[in-house]
């Protein structure tokens, strides 16, 4: 009980810190420049609320469930030995995992010209084929570099056949099915996988497959995109009733709720199932971690509903009212670093960021500190709002950003340890979560209304932007990293030589 205690304790703090620069940050434009209605101030800090008992829940939810489930399924794939298990179950959690994210109803739903569940079928099977390319790959031991430059060249030789208007929501797309439900698992799996393989290379192959699995939704929508020749996405500015008093505020939230426990609990039966069986046919894990497991799913249960609601209820009309604002003061430039700030701080709150950096420091031991992996995010991400604003006052195509910033991710990664690679790619689809749709859109989509843009092409676009650019940054990190190793290994080697040279072998051995 006392753990559990410290636990909840520890989630709560990091809980806090995450969304109080948010709120800071937005309570200061709400009181200074940017004046919006008292009404949306109170649904902005109710949300936060919810925010942040959200994110303790379901932090500690992950650690307790989602994490361990994802490393016992992977490492009874790997056991097996056999190569059509890996390939058959792989497909089978794929497909499953995607279809329990909640975004990809969102997704579908902004393409009327494909029918939803032509183009829910089609990226679940995009992600569960990429996810069986990826553990494969760890199983044969292929680079990733190659893989990603192969299928990347693919992407946008594709995208030059897909109307204009439609590409944003092909490359969104690869960031918003790969969110808080699918990268813990994903991310296990991986861990699970290279626990078995047990060689030298097995920690720094456990990372890629979220970059992996990225890629299948956005080839998937673009080969629909050609098939359909749809005009564009269905985006339209989400019609906001206004609270009056405190019941209307009450009322707003409460009647939302119902509906994301049904939303989050048909996307976690799948996974519970799929785990269900296997542990009947051939995990057979004891009834003690069985009902820790349990206990962790109940949190991530609760947590996502309070998270999903407190940021689609409260973060996103608070978004759309303050980015309509900032864009339209006489400074509209000012959007662009107002962006970049909210950028950097609204990353933290994304749920699956902490699970990431956990990860990472554990397979590591240390060696890249979650500290550096998330000011190198927080970079990444306040760069790309900053690109996306940019865009949406000059309206310049999101394809001569994406082009260039693929291409420079893909020429460092020749340059930085696999590991940063691996990693970099990953975090491109974890920074890319639910915050960046329930506030970081909605604040693009409202600038983009102000200064009279197209919501299509000039607005949307932004979870690609906020996917690409960690790629850069946490490679970058990796330069620093091994720039820094070679110097304490030449510091090293020099007191060594000048401790042979002044004692000779005998004396350093005494010593």
């Amino acid at each position: 009980m006392r753990l559990f205690k410290t636990k909840l304790h520890e989630k709560l703090e990091e809980s806090l810190v995450a969304v109080l620069p948010v709120v800071g940050l937005v309570l200061l434009l709400c009181f200074s420049i940017a004046p919006v209605s008292p009404g949306i101030v109170l649904e902005f800090l109710m949300g936060a609320l919810l925010l942040i008992v959200g994110m303790m829940f379901f932090s500690l939810g992950a650690e307790l469930s989602m994490t361990p489930m994802g490393e016992r399924v992977g490492s009874s794939m790997a056991k097996s030995r056999k190569l059509w298990v890996m390939v058959i179950l792989g497909f089978i959690l794929g497909f499953v995992i995607t279809i329990s994210e909640p975004d990809l109803q969102v997704l579908a739903n902004q393409v009327p010209s494909v029918p939803n569940m032509v183009l829910i079928l089609a990226v679940a099977a995009g992600v569960a084929l990429f996810l069986v390319l990826a553990l494969l790959r760890m199983l044969f031991r292929v680079k990733l570099t190659p893989m990603l430059i192969v299928f990347y060249l693919l992407v946008f030789s594709l995208a030059i056949l897909v109307p204009e208007d439609f590409l944003a929501v092909a490359f969104d797309s690869g960031g918003v099915t790969t969110g808080p439900m699918t990268v813990p698992f994903i991310m296990a799996l991986g861990m699970g996988i290279s626990a078995v393989r047990n060689d030298e290379h097995a920690a720094d192959d456990s990372f890629g497959l979220v970059a992996l699995c990225s890629v299948g939704p956005i080839l998937a929508v673009l080969i629909l995109g050609i098939l359909f020749q749809p005009d564009g996405g269905a985006y339209a500015a989400a019609n906001h009733m206004e609270v009056l008093d405190s019941v209307s505020l009450g009322q707003m939230f409460t009647t939302s709720i119902p509906h994301y426990m049904m939303e989050i609990g048909a996307s976690l039966l799948p996974i519970v199932l799929f785990f269900g069986l296997f542990q009947i046919f051939l995990l057979k894990m004891e009834r003690r971690n069985l009902v820790k497991i349990s206990i962790g799913l109940v949190y991530t249960y609760i947590g996502l509903v309070l998270f999903l609601t407190g940021a689609n209820v409260g973060f996103m009309p608070a978004g759309s009212f303050l980015g309509q604002t900032i864009a339209a003061l006489p400074q509209k430039w000012l959007i662009v670093p107002i962006g970049m700030i909210i950028g950097y701080f609204i990353v933290k709150a994304e749920p699956a960021v902490y699970v990431l950096m956990k990860q990472v420091e554990e397979l590591t031991d240390g060696a890249i500190p979650g500290s550096a992996m998330q000011l190198s995010l927080s970079i990444g991400v306040a760069v790309s709002i900053g690109l996306a604003m940019t865009r949406v006052l000059t309206g310049v195509s999101a394809m001569y950003y994406l082009i260039p910033g693929y291409g420079a991710a893909m020429i460092l990664s020749f340059f930085v340890p696999k590991i940063f690679t691996a990693i970099a790619f990953d975090s491109g689809g974890v920074a890319s979560g639910p915050m960046t749709a329930a506030f970081l859109l909605p604040f693009a989509m409202g600038a983009c209304q102000a200064v009279g843009g197209n919501l299509v092409r000039d607005a949307f676009g932004v979870v690609a932007m906020v996917a690409m650019t960690p790629l850069i940054t946490i490679q970058v990190l990796g330069v620093v990293y091994q720039i820094q190793s070679r110097r304490k290994k030449a510091v090293a080697g020099t007191y060594q030589q000048v401790g042979m040279e002044q004692y000779g072998d005998y004396d350093i051995i005494e010593l």
